[in-house]
């Protein structure tokens, strides 16, 4: 199957809206929460508990995996689908945030990136050419253009120069992989344009205009969640969403928590995917529709409850809260892996309920018990 987004159902109160992607390896219903597997894992979870909770589709990193084992042994092994496991959609990110966080150890040319491993301190160059033919060889399903992440706070003319950047190096990606007109590569992975503008409404405005006018599959927003508050990171997003094509999929990259996925998701935002789940999850905080729960403190020591009564998670309806916390303080590995599997259930889950209440029209209803839930 070539990659295809069906725009299914609006949402009649909000901008909220229900889709389908369609790939290669299956479709995925949005809007949707992606885990994210860095390093072509999930981690503390196996692809078989992945597909348990409902997860359609991953994102992989292409910087990690091209420094660590390197994507022409992962094409070798016949894939990155088959390397990990994971039978079903992979969306790869261009690795282009990993290298910009890596501020001391990169220069940026208009020729591309050249950087110094996180690793050994090695020296390497990605192109956008470069960060599309590592894609491939990773077998994505979705893949991302080569952007520059521009970093907060910036100038208005560093902004508006790195947007400039980061459109040059989009029309090259496209090139590279040879797409037509519109996007819809056939036999080809499906490439996603990356909206920078950093905090100023009409660089948001004017770079949505611009990658949409190159043409791509999908639409991705970049540069959000960067040290922002939050009222600012949600007026880019309205400010840029507007500017996309109803017909290609949205995606918010690195965001975020319940509150932005709820928030994001009425102002039409079909894909997202942090870190936060799993990274919160080994660090013992744990999601609830109340709010966050962190499973250390002493009060939970002889709690008999699960994480969340109600919850159908494998964690909740097996533990209690006293034996997590036990497992916590004696930093055991089950730890890690039963609460990542609750967070990652309650995010999935929150996904859900929220294409649901789509459906029914019944998305601001939705929204206000959400916040009614934590207090």
């Amino acid at each position: 199957m070539a990659f295809a987004f069906t725009l299914i159902k609006k949402d009649l109160h909000s901008k909220a809206r229900l889709g389908k992607i369609t790939t290669p390896h299956g479709q995925v219903d949005t809007p949707v929460f992606m885990p994210v597997g860095t390093q072509a894992t999930v981690k503390a979870m196996t692809p078989e508990e992945l597909k348990e909770i409902g997860a359609e589709i991953i994102l992989s990193n292409t910087y990690h995996l091209y420094l660590r084992p390197g994507h022409e042994l992962i094409k070798n092994m016949g894939g990155l689908h088959k390397f990990m496991h994971w039978d079903m959609p992979i969306l790869t990110d261009s690795g282009g945030y990993q290298v910009f966080s890596h501020n001391e150890l990169r220069r940026i040319k208009e020729e591309g990136v050249y950087f110094q491993s996180h690793l050994d301190g090695s020296k390497h160059f990605l192109s956008p050419e470069k960060v599309v033919e590592i894609q491939e060889a990773l077998s994505a399903d979705i893949i991302m253009c080569l952007d520059e992440c521009t970093p907060y706070p910036a100038t208005r003319d560093y902004t508006a120069a790195s947007m400039e950047r980061t459109h040059r190096w989009a029309r090259r990606c496209k090139e590279r992989l040879g797409l037509g007109a519109g996007g819809w590569g056939l036999k080809k992975p499906a490439l996603f344009g990356i909206v920078q503008g950093g905090m100023f409404r009409d660089l948001r405005r004017q770079s949505a205009e611009e990658i949409t006018g190159i043409g791509f599959d999908g639409y991705a927003i970049g540069g959000l969640s960067v040290g922002e508050d939050k009222v600012l990171m949600y007026e880019m997003v309205g400010a840029a969403v507007p500017c996309l094509p109803e017909d290609r999929p949205r995606y918010l990259m690195g965001v975020g928590t319940p509150e932005d996925l709820v928030e994001c998701v009425a102002r039409g935002i079909d894909m997202f995917d942090c870190v936060m789940p799993t990274r919160n999850a080994r660090n013992g905080t744990l999601f609830t529709k109340h709010g966050k729960l962190g499973i250390r403190n002493a009060l939970f020591a002889k709690d008999t409850n699960p994480v969340e009564n109600g919850c159908g998670c494998y964690t909740c309806k097996n533990y209690s809260r006293a034996y997590l916390r036990h497992l916590f303080m004696a930093n055991e590995i089950l730890a890690a892996r039963l609460g990542t599997y609750h967070n990652l259930y309650y995010y999935i889950n929150l996904i859900r309920d929220m294409r649901k209440a789509i459906e029914g029209d019944g998305f601001e209803e939705f929204r206000e018990e959400f916040y009614k839930n934590r207090g």
